[in-house]
């Protein structure tokens, strides 16, 4: 019997690069926040241990259907660390941008292996799925259990947080992504960095004082894209209480306390692929 499972995107409330391992990878202090705006991910039984992989929906151009995605990646890892000889075939309806810093391969990562730890009926409890998730990315833990969480070291040092946002989310997603890497590239050359405020803390005061919450990667993205700095502008001019890049981009999100102009942010940013979604609480 197939089971399904919507792998969802997430933003960034805030994003500072807080120091640097010896590896090279970078640490961060930022808030993940899961919306209700996805992909669909299939899971069908297979005899053999095969694992197949098909793609399709608006975002499905180049995403691979090999060994360089991480569905496969996770199912494959999740076969050996569990002993299961069966295989799968996974049906993957890609609606999440890649290269838009909303998370979609890393959540499509994490719904592939919830579903199959129900699937295949193996009894993973959370803290291993989160353990076994690390290894396929630092994202991946986050969407295990989703919601609002605190994310530090590279992301996989997890705090979940009670705070339901009380906004609609806009997304808007421009007709082109950025490269993670050269993101993180542009920090390469930074010596010192500055502590950030505790942003579990900020997001739970009440009114939450956005003026406080900064993503570092806006210093690095907006000079080589001009149009992302446009985009958040023009979500402050129509009534954002808070605007930001998420991730290292290319989207861009405002948060509304009241409903969004639709009509008025569709004739705004009419080149790019707007979505207004909620943020959901965690599981």
């Amino acid at each position: 019997m197939p089971l399904s499972l919507t792998a969802n995107a997430k933003i960034n409330l805030g994003l500072r690069i807080v120091g640097r391992r010896e590896d090279g990878l970078h640490l961060l202090h930022t808030l993940f926040q899961e919306l209700d705006f996805g992909d669909e991910v299939t899971l069908t039984d297979q005899p053999d241990p095969k694992v197949t992989l098909e793609v399709t929906g608006p975002a499905a151009g180049g995403v691979p259907t090999d060994d360089n995605n991480l569905c496969v990646q996770v199912a494959r890892l999740f076969q050996e660390k569990t002993g299961a000889a069966k295989g799968v075939h996974i049906q993957l309806v890609k609606r999440i941008p890649p290269g838009a810093g909303l998370g979609g391969g890393s959540s499509d990562a994490a719904a592939v292996l919830k579903g199959l730890n129900e699937l295949w009926h193996t009894g993973m409890t959370v803290p291993e799925m989160e353990e076994l998730a690390v290894e396929l990315g630092a994202d991946v833990p986050f969407f295990i259990r989703g919601g609002l969480q605190l994310g530090e070291g590279i992301g996989e040092l997890l705090t979940p947080l009670e705070r339901m946002l009380p906004y609609t989310v806009v997304l808007v997603i421009p007709p082109f992504g950025v490269d993670t890497a050269w993101a993180y590239g542009q920090f390469a050359s930074r010596r010192s960095f500055p502590p950030p405020p505790a942003l579990d803390e900020l997001i739970a005061r009440e009114p939450i004082p956005w003026d406080a919450f900064t993503n570092d990667f806006e210093e690095m993205v907006f000079p080589r894209h001009g149009q992302l700095a446009e985009i958040m502008e023009g979500l402050l001019a129509t009534g954002a209480a808070y605007a930001s890049l998420s991730g290292s981009g290319s989207a861009v999100y405002g948060l509304f306390e009241e409903p969004p102009p639709e009509a008025e942010l569709r004739r705004r940013f009419a080149e790019s692929q707007l979505v207004i979604c909620q943020a959901v609480s965690g599981n």
